[in-house]
């Protein structure tokens, strides 16, 4: 994954926002919204196209577009900046493929001892009943 290219890729549309501000607000665009084409994109492979295409299939468009919203902050710039991490961290985290587990089995020693511990809480469990007459 190449960020450099993939920063270059992403469009940028400022909209106005809602929330705090007051009548500023209503006269200024601080509201990002980032979208980037996996599909055409140069920064992935065919494979991690396939990879974040079946992932981000929730969020995607029909043409294989990814849209991201940010009006955390009352600036622009900032809600650039923290679109564009927000953007790098989900492509991260879903093009990361975790490792294979490898299946393992109890050593013979554990086994045994598992076996005789239950042995001795057994016994001690029949030693506290009453005689049979």
């Amino acid at each position: 994954m190449n960020t450099s290219i993939i920063i270059k890729e992403i469009s940028f549309k400022a909209i106005r926002s809602s929330g705090a501000g007051g009548q500023h607000v209503n006269k200024v665009s601080s509201k990002i919204e980032l979208s980037l084409d996996i599909l055409s994109s140069l920064a992935f492979t065919e494979e991690e196209k396939l990879i974040l295409q079946q992932k981000l299939s929730s969020k995607l468009t029909k043409n294989g577009i990814l849209i991201l919203q940010c009006s955390d902050s009352r600036s622009q710039h900032k809600n650039k900046e923290l679109g564009i991490k927000r953007l790098l961290e989900i492509l991260k985290t879903n093009l990361h493929i975790p490792k294979k587990r490898k299946p393992t089995k109890p050593s013979k020693r554990s086994v045994l001892k598992r076996l005789e511990s239950k042995q001795k809480q057994s016994l001690k469990k029949s030693s506290r009943k009453k005689p049979e007459w």
